[in-house]
């Protein structure tokens, strides 16, 4: 897997998605869950350019490439579960009220009805986890969800971005750059707040282009 720069559009559209979409699940799987060999193999095996989300894939490249999955498995424990609570909680609505299981997570679970998205089996983490909003906006890169009842077209996948992520997933990375256990981590974090950084300048410049587009019209 090559980490391309997103601030560029590629040539063709759907596999500009499908890169977006490539960023969204590979931060969803590792903040989902501490990667085992076979992820942390797959990582390792990323290449970058010299962009700054290329060095960013390559630092986390070299990080996979020299780490145990023991000792990430205990870095993801300290951080996310901990015993009574780990140092970060991933969650909307804890880093936007500093409560677990509030607004954000009643407006989130509205969107993901009109969505047709339910929870899958088994999982009992509140939606409003990163994990599970990134695998979100995976889907709506490929078109797997209808974000047009949210809003138009692309305009939907764009506000369900601003509602969800946008107020908190900087902050929630920067958090997990400093966090005290995290070494491996350090480098997803680095990856996470660059692309979460060029999501944000990529939906405002279509949002830009099509208000251009309607004056124009």
């Amino acid at each position: 897997m090559s980490a391309a720069s997103m601030v560029q559009t590629a040539p063709n559209r759907s596999e500009y998605e499908e890169l977006r979409a490539q960023q969204w699940r590979l931060i969803s799987t590792v903040l989902a869950r501490a990667p085992d060999n076979e992820m942390l193999d797959t990582l390792a095996g990323l290449t970058g350019d010299e962009t700054a989300l290329g060095q960013a894939y390559g630092a986390l490249a070299n990080a996979a490439a020299t780490v145990e999955s023991d000792t990430v498995a205990q870095e993801f424990f300290e951080l996310f579960v901990g015993v009574g609570r780990g140092e970060l909680l991933p969650y909307a609505s804890f880093y936007l009220t500093g409560f677990l299981n509030e607004r954000p997570l009643a407006d989130l679970r509205r969107d993901l009805h009109l969505m047709g998205i339910e929870r899958a089996q088994g999982r009992f983490e509140p939606e409003d986890h990163i994990a599970s909003i990134a695998e979100v906006m995976a889907g709506l890169a490929l078109g797997d969800f209808d974000a047009g009842v949210l809003g138009c077209g692309a305009a939907g996948e764009a506000g369900f971005f601003a509602r969800h992520l946008q107020p908190w997933a900087a902050q929630f990375f920067d958090d997990l750059a400093v966090a005290p256990s995290a070494e491996f981590y350090r480098t997803v974090a680095e990856v996470g707040r660059i692309f979460i950084d060029i999501e944000i300048r990529a939906f405002a410049l279509e949002a830009n282009a099509h208000r251009c587009a309607v004056s124009g019209s």
